[in-house]
């Protein structure tokens, strides 16, 4: 899995990947709980990139919140786009069509 030193080459793959998702869900004032954080990761060991909506509300900015969460998932954030954030990791399941990086 490809850590903080992700090229930008392969980040810009993974963004123009990104670009025709539908955000999964959403991190409100809520934060991030637990179920949140499972929800993500069974999206991202499904398809191994997503998006996520950061709502107006939440308790710190995009970015933050997006660091946050990636830290917390093992995961990789892409691109924090305005609100919106995605997040990269590779899917341990096996007979599976990995994203080429």
């Amino acid at each position: 899995m490809p850590g903080k030193d992700m090229t930008s080459k392969q980040r810009s793959k993974l963004k123009s990947i990104a670009a025709n998702l539908d955000p999964v869900t959403q991190i409100g004032k809520g934060g991030i709980t637990d179920n949140l954080l499972k929800t993500l990761s069974e999206a991202l060991e499904a398809r191994e990139i997503i998006k996520v909506n950061v709502l107006p509300n939440a308790e710190a900015d995009a970015d933050t919140m997006a660091q946050n969460a990636a830290d917390l998932l093992g995961a990789e954030v892409v691109a924090v786009i305005g609100r919106k954030a995605i997040f990269y990791r590779r899917s341990s399941r096996e007979n599976f069509e990995h994203i080429q990086l």
